[in-house]
């Protein structure tokens, strides 16, 4: 499938997804070029007088410009206690709505919304789909500048092959937080749990892209149109439901 296919089927879902936005709601918005087509598709609401009340919430300074040239409400970067609903993409998805996301660099602001977050809807097109993290996609770590080859060594011993991201022209790629990212090559990752709390406890970590347990809704865009997939909270089971 080429991108420009991808990214069609991207911006049905994130379309798709709009439709659970409600007057009055405060709702996140994610970084990358997915959350981009849900922007667009609230400022269109929006503007025609659909969502009186919206307050959005941005993930990172890229679509918070996005966001405002759009005309939708902003909320400052101290940001609301909580959100209502949050759209946004992910990297990898596998079968219990587990993710890795931070492609975008944003992880660190990504996971404060999600977990601030009433209800999370991920949107992703069908090659997302994965049958184990780590699969298809290295895992973002968000690191602080000071000491970071002991971190490099660290994520080795974990397993990983960590490489430092960079910006164009060569130069190491800095988040909007000032820190640096490491993404890391597991492979696939048979218990991303003990991963996550492995990385969670290092002094100087500061996020990880895996993001897990925090999605309630998925929303995949097929060639054969919307597929939805909802997880229950108790139970963490995950059931599809009409589109």
């Amino acid at each position: 499938m080429s991108t420009t296919e991808r990214d069609a089927l991207k911006r049905l879902a994130a379309i798709h997804a709009v439709r659970y936005v409600k007057p009055g709601m405060t709702v996140g918005l994610g970084t990358g070029s997915t959350a981009v087509h849900a922007v667009r598709e609230i400022a269109r609401r929006h503007s025609a007088g659909e969502l009186p009340g919206l307050q959005t919430f941005a993930t990172s300074s890229e679509i918070a410009r996005v966001a405002a040239a759009e005309g939708l409400p902003l909320i400052d970067a101290e940001g609301p206690r909580t959100i209502d609903l949050t759209i946004d993409g992910a990297d990898e998805v596998d079968p219990h709505l587990n993710l890795i996301k931070g492609g975008g660099g944003a992880l660190l602001h990504e996971k404060i919304v999600a977990q601030a977050t009433r209800r999370q809807i991920i949107v992703v097109d069908e090659s997302k789909m994965s049958p184990c993290l780590g699969t298809l996609h290295q895992l973002p770590v968000e690191i602080i500048p000071f000491g970071r080859e002991s971190q490099h060594k660290f994520l080795q011993e974990l397993g990983g092959r960590p490489a430092l991201r960079t910006a164009v022209g060569g130069a190491p790629f800095v988040t909007d937080e000032g820190n640096l990212i490491y993404d890391c090559t597991f492979g696939p990752i048979a218990n991303p749990e003990e991963l996550a709390a492995e990385l969670s406890s290092r002094s100087g970590v500061v996020a990880h892209g895996l993001f897990l347990g925090m999605t309630d809704d998925l929303i995949i865009g097929t060639p054969g149109g919307i597929r939805h997939l909802q997880r229950d909270q108790v139970t963490g089971l995950v059931r599809e439901v009409p589109a």
